[in-house]
């Protein structure tokens, strides 16, 4: 099995909007600080576990680095919403990440569902 370009590239572009999302916030205090490295962190991971979903030998090493895929991109999600509660980061920026997580996750959900539907 493979991914798409299309969907190896929409990581992508999430781990780069991550990257400079992390970059332009502001001089931080700690909780933001621990919060914004653990995004970045996860949100660089989906793309990550993308692509090695794409250069899985087997159907099940497939299966399991999407679904490590998301589990890094509910791990966003978690960090998202804590930097909107709790760090006054409620942007258009983070609710934009905040939307593309939420979509990754959506469309990984349903390729493993449908993987899964396939095998039984």
């Amino acid at each position: 099995m493979r991914l798409s370009a299309e969907l190896r590239d929409r990581t992508k572009q999430f781990a780069s909007a991550v990257v400079r999302f992390y970059s332009a916030l502001p001089d931080r205090p700690r909780e933001l600080d621990v919060l914004g490295h653990q995004l970045l962190r996860s949100g660089t991971s989906v793309a990550a576990h993308a692509r090695e979903a794409s250069r899985a030998r087997s159907d099940a090493e497939f299966v399991s680095k999407l679904g490590g895929l998301l589990q890094e991109a509910d791990e966003s999600t978690l960090w998202l919403e804590l930097l909107i509660e709790d760090c006054d980061q409620d942007a258009p920026k983070t609710r934009h990440l905040l939307k593309e997580a939420n979509e990754l996750i959506a469309i990984f959900t349903t390729i493993l569902a449908k993987i899964r539907k396939n095998k039984a």
